[in-house]
């Protein structure tokens, strides 16, 4: 019996291989599609390592990056914010695409490499179409949560420039003085209300 040499662990780890691989032993005519199999599993693995390492480093970074801008965006209406929300979400919304498109070689489950596989393995292409639906799921609520808030940011009078002002003045991590712009705002529309001519009143004696 041939000495288990499967998974090829390093020194320094006390285990032992479990198994004995060698594709030579595969007759030639199914030896193309054992490999292929032997890809996908990698692929497997590899998949679900980043995901580990995915939700232990980019979940909180993706909270500070982009959920934490453009929530101080709206609420104090920050230019610096908004852009960079921008420049983050723009970034995820292209790596959800490419998740979604599933080039093959790249380490993802997307259309392409799904649709590929199914001229192999039927089951293989079934499993992997579930994390095909949802990256394009997310790809395009993302796509769609970016448009409707540039629309936001456009039709709000924020811009670069204003964004460049705020970065320059320090005025976006001050809170005071985010605070007293809030109120300066509603009291000069509070005062715009007021000021507007009201209706003439008359009495019985002015009829």
């Amino acid at each position: 019996m041939a000495e288990p040499n499967f998974p090829p662990l390093p020194g320094f780890i006390p285990l032992k291989p479990c198994f004995y691989q060698d594709f030579d032993e595969i007759p030639e005519q199914h030896r193309s599609m054992c490999k292929k199999m032997y890809h996908l599993w990698i692929c497997g693995v590899t998949n679900f390592g980043l995901a580990i390492i995915w939700l232990l480093m980019f979940t909180p970074c993706s909270y500070v990056c982009w959920f934490r801008p453009i929530y101080k965006a709206f609420k104090s209406d920050s230019s610096f914010n908004f852009m960079q929300f921008f420049f983050v979400f723009m970034a995820q919304v292209g790596i959800s695409i490419i998740q979604s498109i599933g080039i093959p070689g790249w380490g993802v489950c997307g259309w392409l490499a799904t649709i590929s596989f199914f001229s192999y393995n039927i089951f293989i292409a079934l499993i992997m179409l579930v994390p095909t639906i949802m990256f394009t799921a997310v790809a395009s609520l993302s796509f769609i949560a970016l448009t409707r808030i540039h629309n936001f940011y456009r039709g709000s009078g924020a811009s670069m420039s204003k964004a460049q002002e705020e970065w320059t003045s320090g005025a976006w991590k001050n809170p005071h003085v985010q605070a007293a712009a809030q109120q300066a705002a509603m009291g000069a529309a509070a005062g715009a209300m007021q000021g507007q001519p009201s209706s003439p009143q008359y009495d019985d004696n002015q009829m």
